[in-house]
């Protein structure tokens, strides 16, 4: 399977013109599922897009929580009880690194569902 950056250099077919103050610094799709996904606290949901916006290139990310946290404008518990959220909704899996580094968090784009019938 490639990665998205791999995907989007060959299917470069969205060229944003004339970006403004909103638009300048990107943006980031959100999937349906995990939007109207009622396992999961609107706090979780914005953490996954967080961590899609830092995967963008990738099918992984590697944030530290007081990162995600100063960017979602939440507390560090909070963010740790966000990503325990997804991680048991099956919308991330955390490979944890140990020794002070920051996990890797591989961001599930197919819902647990898809999973089993796919």
């Amino acid at each position: 399977m490639q990665a998205i950056g791999e995907l989007i250099e060959e299917k470069r077919n969205i060229i944003l013109q004339g970006a403004d103050a909103l638009t300048s610094k990107g943006f980031t799709q959100v999937p349906n599922h995990v939007l109207e996904s009622d396992q999961i606290s609107p706090g979780a949901k914005l953490t996954y897009a967080m961590l899609l916006k830092y995967a963008w290139q990738n099918d992984f990310c590697f944030p530290g929580q007081e990162r995600l946290a100063k960017d979602m404008g939440a507390g560090k518990r909070s963010v740790v009880r966000y990503v325990a959220e997804l991680e048991q909704g099956d919308f991330i899996t955390i490979k944890r690194r140990g020794q002070g580094k920051t996990n890797i968090y591989v961001v599930n784009c197919r819902s647990a569902v898809d999973k089993k019938q796919g």
